[in-house]
């Protein structure tokens, strides 16, 4: 008998521990914490730091999300943000990173007798790609050190007579330019550089990555062709959007000076006037270019 009621004692001691918890924790708490979240000044960024237009909601000034046509190509009339590895890309659901690195310079190449196969771009070769397709959109040099002419890695891998690479080159070979392309360098220290070739064994050979005759400084800044680690990055450096300038104010039939000025009005300086570096606002920039400088009909 005295089990039985020590038994009840504690279901009835432990159901009211847990309805009291519920009342706390799962009704008065997240009423209180919604109810601070509404306090002006807090309000907006507690709602997602949304951006309208027209009333309309376009995005968070959080989030980066692409300004691209029907097709998948840049509109030139609008500021485009960095990169994303984020999914088919700033896909909050599959936020994350491309894992490559410093060291990921050398392609795997498509196979040619598989329909459609593009291979997989290394780090290198991203780069290098996006760097040219941005200097050609922007108007800028898009040559990078350690990029071939036609934006993939210069990466050679060399074969010597001897072992641990010692001895003279018998063999080079641009791993990232698949047959029958032309290798970006004709010889290397007197041998013939041979273009690569799909399911070839190259791992014998020392990889060589070759500086090339870009500028030590590129004109396209590193976030204008680097993912961020979440693939959702809002912002980007004040000397991307500054190549952008001249595009968007010939799409828009507007001066530079006055893209300039509403680029300025959208950066932010560095968090506590230190940390960090100074960003621009890509989304709520884009939106006050559409209001004060609508693009002219054709």
């Amino acid at each position: 008998m005295n089990v039985v009621i020590t038994w009840l004692r504690t279901t009835f001691a432990s159901l009211r521990l847990l309805l009291v918890l519920t009342v706390v924790l799962g009704i008065a708490y997240p009423l209180v914490v919604t109810a601070v979240a509404q306090v002006p000044g807090l309000q907006h960024k507690a709602d997602g730091s949304l951006v309208r237009r027209d009333g309309r909601v376009v995005g968070s000034s959080l989030l980066g999300q692409s300004f691209t046509d029907a097709k998948g190509d840049p509109l030139p009339q609008y500021f485009q943000p960095r990169p994303s590895a984020a999914g088919a890309g700033y896909d909050p659901t599959a936020s994350g990173a491309s894992n490559l690195g410093p060291e990921s310079i050398v392609d795997t190449l498509p196979d040619p007798s598989v329909k459609d196969d593009t291979g997989k771009q290394s780090l290198l070769t991203q780069v290098c790609s996006r760097s040219l397709a941005i200097g050609r959109f922007d108007g800028v040099d898009g040559r990078r050190p350690y990029c071939t002419s036609t934006g993939v890695g210069a990466v050679l891998a060399v074969f010597w007579s001897g072992p641990g690479y010692q001895g003279h080159v018998v063999r080079a070979v641009s791993v990232n330019q698949a047959c029958p392309a032309t290798p970006f360098l004709a010889t290397y220290r007197g041998v013939r550089v041979e273009c690569a070739r799909f399911g070839a064994d190259y791992s014998r050979g020392q990889i060589v990555p070759v500086r090339g005759s870009a500028p030590g400084a590129p004109a396209v800044p590193a976030d204008a062709v680097t993912a961020s680690a979440s693939g959702l990055d809002p912002d980007i450096s004040p000397a991307y959007a500054r190549i952008q300038e001249a595009r968007v104010a010939k799409a828009r039939g507007v001066t530079v000076a006055q893209v300039a000025a509403l680029v300025s009005r959208y950066t932010d300086g560095r968090g506590l006037g230190f940390m960090g570096e100074s960003t621009v606002a890509v989304l709520p920039l884009n939106v006050a270019l559409d209001r004060s400088f609508p693009v002219p009909s054709r």
